[in-house]
């Protein structure tokens, strides 16, 4: 566990990062995503609802450092969730957080610098890596866990619920379970339904804990894979290993994006093919952060986490990862689930039950 030394250095640096952004002494930002507030408040969680805006936001600057909640959840961020040392303030639950900002000198929001906090988030701290390489690592293993039972007699929603079943005994939330049974894997986003999984299917999983979001995607297979199958998932891990292969310290997400969307191509897919799904980007503290796209300016950092997807009718490949220095380390693989090297990575395969 951290102790209250170590998250207040963790903070310290944050704080330095947003205060560099500002342009004079005496100015502050209001940070208000969940993403923003998540990670300056180490992973706090400032939800009630999963797909709610945040209880609380963080008021930053050389001279202020300030936690604005609704009355109604005080006791219990500064009891359970807050780390130590901040100042919190509330405001009746019927109004906005933002009515406790009156008469700030230089108060700048997060909507209008959005670019540059996330861009001060991009770099993992070190003991911000330790909680995401511990979350990651569960939840690849957690799918492991689960798939080794695969049985085609499930449907997709039992299937779905007990993986995330899974994800809440680890402490996490599931933000995402996504399974696409034998009839239904033509779907990128495929949200469980009442049908059987049958002898194949695709499982995407989204996991939060501490404010951070592992993000994978696996296969299963009941009995042997077509050649055809087998074809298919080289080639989709082609696709990948260009994307991940471009994916270095000073470059842009569009550029990226541009050498991996033309490997679809290369590896004898519709060229076009990246544009009939997202391809991922950048991760963290979102499930993108942000989602590259052709005009994505935001620069690569070292210590940034990383989920690319690519995908084609029947195929896809989704693991969190880090660039670490030159490598690309992935931080969702699990050694006892099946994988090939790919240019020096270990990458998963289908898993044969």
């Amino acid at each position: 566990m951290n102790t209250t030394s170590e998250i207040s250095a963790d903070r310290a640096l944050k704080r330095e990062r947003l205060c560099s952004l500002l342009r004079a002494e005496d100015s502050s930002v209001w940070l208000s995503s969940p993403a923003a507030v998540a990670w300056y408040l180490d992973g706090a969680r400032i939800h009630t609802s999963l797909v709610g805006p945040p209880v609380a936001g963080v008021l930053v600057g050389r001279d202020v450092e300030q936690v604005v909640s609704f009355s109604n959840e005080a006791d219990r961020l500064a009891a359970e969730e807050l780390p130590a040392g901040l100042e919190l303030r509330t405001v009746p639950w019927h109004a906005p957080l933002e009515s406790a900002l009156v008469d700030i000198p230089g108060l700048r929001r997060e909507v209008d610098m959005e670019p540059e906090v996330r861009a001060a988030r991009a770099a993992l701290l070190p003991r911000e890596l330790a909680r995401f390489e511990q979350l990651c690592a569960e939840t690849a293993a957690l799918l492991t866990t689960h798939l080794r039972t695969f049985s085609s007699r499930r449907t997709e929603r039992q299937l779905a619920a007990e993986i995330s079943a899974g994800i809440v005994e680890l402490g996490a939330d599931p933000v995402v379970v996504m399974i696409a049974g034998a009839t239904r894997l033509t779907y990128r986003h495929p949200l469980p339904t009442d049908a059987p999984v049958g002898d194949r299917a695709m499982i995407v999983v989204c996991a939060r804990r501490h404010g951070l979001i592992a993000n994978l995607t696996r296969w299963v297979r009941v009995g042997a894979p077509h050649p055809e199958d087998l074809e298919r998932e080289r080639r989709i891990l082609a696709v990948e290993a260009a994307y991940l292969g471009a994916t270095r310290q000073g470059r842009t997400l569009d550029q990226v994006l541009r050498e991996g969307a033309a490997a679809y191509a290369e590896n004898d897919f519709d060229a076009e093919e990246w544009q009939n799904h997202h391809q991922g980007g950048a991760a963290g503290y979102a499930g993108r952060d942000p989602r590259a796209a052709p005009e994505t300016p935001d620069m690569i950092q070292d210590q940034q986490a990383f989920a690319w997807n690519p995908s084609a009718p029947g195929a896809k490949v989704e693991d969190t990862v880090l660039l670490d220095g030159a490598e690309i380390r992935p931080l969702t693989v699990d050694p006892s689930w099946p994988s090939v090297t790919v240019n020096g990575i270990p990458r998963p395969v289908t898993l044969e039950v």
